[in-house]
């Protein structure tokens, strides 16, 4: 199938499509002309990739992951996901902490008892 058939039936853009070539995620045949031509199984690959992206994966790390599935390596690719949970559980709290103190600084800076003066900077 051609890349704009690719694109409707997987509901990436051609552009992403694009994309996903560029980082070693999906690869075509090329036709005489030159143009891409995909098999059928690149649509099932395409939603995997889309579901990564999804889930924060990094393009790197879908690299990594796509042929371990394909081989049905589960305890590697269960390896590489449990890390990839851990660093999005560590972004998590991080970013809630951050929201946290923003709460504080709001906070002060409502405050209508609270003024910024020159002795206070």
């Amino acid at each position: 199938m051609r890349i704009g058939q690719l694109a409707a039936r997987t509901g990436a853009s051609v552009r992403s499509l694009r994309y996903y070539e560029e980082q070693g995620l999906l690869s075509a045949e090329r036709d005489s002309a030159g143009r891409r031509r995909y098999s059928e199984a690149a649509v099932a690959r395409v939603a995997l990739i889309r579901r990564g992206f999804a889930a924060s994966l990094s393009s790197r790390v879908i690299a990594d992951l796509l042929p371990l599935m394909e081989a049905d390596c589960v305890p590697r690719s269960r390896a590489l996901l449990d890390a990839e949970r851990e660093r999005l559980v560590a972004q998590i709290a991080a970013m809630t902490q951050a929201r946290v103190r923003l709460d504080e600084v709001i906070t002060i800076a409502t405050d209508p008892t609270w003024r910024c003066d020159a002795s206070t900077s």
